[in-house]
């Protein structure tokens, strides 16, 4: 089946079961808001800010607004291009329409990649946070995860969707409870924290630069770690039921939620207790509360950071298996993984993808103690490609809108295309940060690896199905 046979089936937008692609139209107003938020909200803010913030102290505040910037021209880039064409798999159809049936390939089969090697960060986050109340291995604790959420998935996209929604709203309520409860700590001065908290922390313990400009750039990679997944509901757009309301409003809460859950958390975590009383692998904000001596606090706030963890891995197994299934649609991947189940579920997607997934057992298994920071360099790179994708294909889109080639998006990305530009080189930056830092650098011998791979794979392909190898125009 060629892009074009796929778009034809994309027309109905409404709520009527076998929506786009033959999957159930089964997610609300209420759960995309919620997977929209909660998709800016998880493990490398709660898990991989404590090294990020033992490296740049107060500065990653700055880190963190600038980078959430660049995030909203990404997700606005996303938004033109999802009011033009909503479709599920968007990344890898909106790069087989605008750049070439290779890049196509290479995008849906990275992102689905990403999702992958991001399920084994998350799960083994999960099973590090696990042990803050039992002292049993880790590899357990993941093996367990894994198996739980994989059969979640199976039953439907309502569940999932539902799923989402409840792990949002904890964590949503959870921030927002820790930084009330920080505004109380600095205005009334209550607990242990009480007498010393002062928003001056932001810069008396060595400046709000403590360890020098060049440190803080060097975070940029842990920080936009801390944003993948928000490009999420581009994922969703088959599966929702009014995407063409749904998906502008849940992108025009990006500045917002950047500017709440992220800034403001930092600044009033670090305001309470010094950046020097983080340290690298612990969540900063159960050590916040244990610094202020709230002893429960710290026990919610790891539940909390354990939902973080288990709804981002229910993420990716959601899109690994709509991803596996976009790519064999357009013939560019087994066909076994078109079948859908009665309740519209990829099953044979998934269960290949959940399977893959168990690596990161064996991962906590073997190096437990090195688990996060092995698989954390590489989804970076490749959850960034996802990104660049979206804004070279918004760019390419949007000089054909003005020609007149296509019709013009109903919701065009303000600023547009200079701020694509400026966030392709952002991203760009970032990249050159990872070369420069010996323990991410890891991440960038792999990349050309996946991409040889893919290159023989397509080669394979266009010898074998020409029609899924070549790219047929848009009547």
């Amino acid at each position: 089946m060629t892009s074009v046979q796929v778009d034809k089936q994309h027309d109905g937008t409404d709520g009527a079961v076998g929506g786009g692609e033959g999957y159930q139209r089964g997610l609300g107003a209420r759960q995309i808001q919620m997977i929209a938020i909660g998709g800016a909200i998880g493990t490398g803010l709660f898990l991989g800010a404590g090294k990020a913030i033992h490296k740049a102290g107060p500065s990653l505040i700055l880190a963190y607004a600038i980078a959430g910037l660049v995030i909203f021209f990404i997700m606005r880039a996303l938004g033109e291009l999802l009011m033009y064409r909503p479709v599920s798999g968007s990344f890898a159809e909106y790069a087989r329409e605008f750049i070439g049936p290779f890049w196509g390939f290479v995008t849906g089969w990275t992102y689905w990649l990403f999702w992958v090697v991001t399920g084994i960060t998350e799960v083994t986050a999960a099973a590090t946070y696990m042990t803050y109340w039992w002292n049993i291995p880790q590899w357990i604790s993941a093996l367990v995860f894994t198996v739980i959420l994989y059969g979640a998935n199976l039953i439907s996209v309502k569940l999932f969707g539902e799923l989402e929604f409840w792990f949002s709203m904890v964590k949503v309520t959870a921030i927002i409870g820790m930084i009330l409860i920080c505004a109380g700590i600095l205005t009334v001065g209550f607990s242990d924290a009480g007498d010393t908290a002062t928003v001056a922390h932001l810069w008396n313990q060595g400046g709000f630069f403590p360890n020098g400009v060049g440190s803080t750039l060097m975070t940029l990679q842990i920080v936009m770690f801390a944003f993948l997944a928000v490009e999420l509901v581009g994922v969703t757009a088959g599966e929702s039921k009014d995407p063409k309301t749904v998906l502008p409003k849940a992108i025009n809460t990006v500045p917002w939620r950047i500017a709440v859950f992220y800034v403001g958390a930092l600044i009033m975590i670090l305001s309470v207790v010094p950046w020097t009383e983080f340290q690298p692998g612990v969540s900063p904000f159960v050590a916040a509360f244990e610094k202020m001596g709230l002893g429960v606090g710290a026990a919610i706030v790891n539940f909390v950071v354990l939902t973080a963890a288990l709804s981002s891995c229910n993420s990716g197994m959601y899109s690994t298996g709509r991803m596996l299934r976009d790519l064999a649609l357009n013939g560019q991947g087994p066909k076994v993984f078109t079948k859908l189940t009665k309740s519209g579920t990829p099953l044979l997607g998934l269960t290949f993808s959940a399977s893959l997934m168990l690596v990161g057992v064996w991962i906590n298994y073997v190096a437990p103690g090195k688990a996060f920071e092995y698989v954390v360099s590489f989804a970076t790179i490749s959850g960034m490609w996802a990104w660049i994708m979206i804004l070279v294909c918004q760019i390419r889109y949007r000089a054909k809108a003005n020609r007149g080639e296509l019709p013009e998006s109903t919701f065009k990305a303000p600023g547009a295309p200079f701020t694509s530009w400026f966030a392709l080189l952002f991203i760009g930056m970032v990249i050159v940060m990872m070369g420069i830092d010996e323990g991410a650098r890891v991440s960038l011998y792999c990349a050309p690896v996946w991409g040889l791979v893919l290159g023989v794979s397509y080669l394979v392909l266009k010898s074998r199905n020409p029609e899924g190898a070549a790219f047929a125009k848009r009547s």
